[in-house]
């Protein structure tokens, strides 16, 4: 088969499509025969060196795929050879087969191509673990969400809304804004020439957000805390702010808040499949009943995929950029 490898870390110029030995479906897995695969910003720090991938994972880029299933490994039950399904991965998405632990399986949902499924898996994953299965999210609290028209971002704005919450978001351009609203954001905060803090604090008569779900870390840590409503639930899933911020225990104390920080790749794999089932029971009846789309910037063609990090780096998209592999 073929893969995206990475003989040495750098720019985009560093993913090579080269052709590699099979993967086989070990004790508990199934080999799946990608169809498309989903750019996210950890596959860009993993091309530059910085994000490894867990011990045992496939070491080529791409935290999920589409596709149909190939041959099952010794122990799983549950799914036949030919099945159309989408994956979370440990890594290996941006290759032509990849052997997936059957915890980490969905199928693709009622109504959705399988190449579009690709666009799926991490971001539900990440949204409903950690705005519904950790921070709590109920009907009627507001959800900040930072970076709003990212993949991550218009998955959270659909799932808040579904569950009947208002949604505030930010965003560099009105575009993107624009975006945002026609997926159901209530408040719409330019992040470039607005002050969060002072714009939801008038959007909610002073109340602030229940829930956070932010992906800058330590840029926006003091103006997260400030931001939070009493008894408010900061999450955190990115640093693109940086690593190193200072925290306000007083003002977070005077909130009653809590903060969280997870990530999703080297989660163990029972930790994993938790959180798929509960995304296969809550999420996707929501998306084969069109409550919830994903949204899907542009495909490209997989060996092609220092184009599609190129355009995730330059942020100028919405949603998802997806790699579909050759015919």
């Amino acid at each position: 088969m073929h893969a995206i490898t990475i003989p040495e870390p750098g720019g985009p110029e560093a993913l090579v499509w080269t052709e590699v030995p099979d993967p086989v479906a070990g004790e508990g897995e199934v080999l799946v025969e990608v169809v498309a695969g989903a750019v996210n910003r950890a596959d860009i720090l993993q091309r530059q060196g910085f994000y490894n991938p867990p011990p045992g994972a496939s070491p080529y880029p791409g935290l999920e795929c589409s596709g149909r299933i190939a041959a099952l490994g010794p122990g799983v039950s549950g799914w036949t050879v030919g099945d159309e399904v989408c994956a979370l991965l440990a890594g290996g998405g941006y290759a032509e087969k990849v052997a997936v632990p059957a915890g980490q399986l969905l199928p693709v949902p009622e109504g959705l191509a399988v190449d579009q499924a690709a666009a799926l898996p991490e971001v539900v994953c990440t949204v409903w673990s950690n705005v519904f299965m950790v921070a709590h999210l109920r009907p009627g609290e507001t959800l900040l969400v930072h970076g709003g028209s990212s993949g991550i971002g218009t998955m959270a704005i659909q799932l808040a809304k579904a569950v009947g919450a208002r949604v505030a978001v930010t965003a560099g351009i009105e575009e993107k804004l624009e975006r945002c609203a026609e997926l159901g954001a209530d408040i719409l905060i330019n992040y470039r020439e607005q002050d969060f803090v002072a714009e939801l604090e008038r959007a909610t008569d002073g109340a602030g957000a229940d829930v956070i779900l932010d992906n800058m870390g330590a840029k926006y840590l003091d103006r997260n805390v400030r931001a939070l409503a009493v008894n408010g639930r900061l999450a955190i899933i990115g640093m693109q702010g940086g690593v190193k911020g200072e925290l306000n225990i007083g003002a977070l104390l005077g909130k009653r808040g809590a903060i969280s920080a997870t990530s999703l790749r080297a989660r163990p794999l029972e930790e994993k499949a938790a959180i798929v089932a509960a995304v296969r029971e809550h999420v996707w009846p929501l998306v084969a009943g069109g409550h919830v789309r994903p949204v899907i910037d542009r495909e490209i063609p997989m060996p092609d995929a220092a184009t599609a990090h190129r355009v995730v780096e330059d942020s100028g998209h919405v949603g998802k950029v997806l790699l579909v592999t050759p015919d």
